[in-house]
């Protein structure tokens, strides 16, 4: 159901340096490139992330209460997400850890929360077995 997510940008090439990151390590790379908006994901395909310049000319802000969740494959690519984000000009939200009681299937919420550099909060997570 999700085609893509779209977060504003005030400087696109700072943004592009932390999506490239955190593109890299989920396996994908740009899908477009433009003067105002990059997007990263599988060509052709879908769910991806972009950032842009906004089209009204006002400066990006952030949304409140607005997130973007980013699913990771296991518990060790939740925290090197985390860690990429902080190494690329993001900030702490949230360290990686177990969110929540076990869910009917035994299956808790691994997450961390970050922001980009513009102050987009995302978060990288997992439905996993308890450990």
């Amino acid at each position: 159901m999700l085609g893509y997510v779209t977060v504003g940008t005030n400087d696109l090439e700072r943004a592009a340096r932390f999506y490239d990151a955190i593109a890299a390590e989920m396996g994908v790379g740009r899908m477009m490139d433009f003067d105002s908006f990059i997007a990263w994901g599988q060509p052709g395909g879908a769910p991806g992330i972009a950032a842009t310049k906004p089209f009204d000319g006002n400066p990006a802000t952030v949304g409140n209460g607005t997130m973007v969740a980013l699913e990771a494959k296991d518990r060790d690519q939740v925290q090197r997400l985390y860690g990429i984000a902080l190494a690329h000009g993001g900030s702490d939200e949230g360290a990686p850890g177990q969110r929540g009681e076990p869910d009917e299937n035994g299956l808790v919420f691994f997450a961390a929360y970050f922001r980009d550099p513009d102050g987009n909060k995302l978060n990288a997570f997992l439905m996993d077995k308890v450990s």
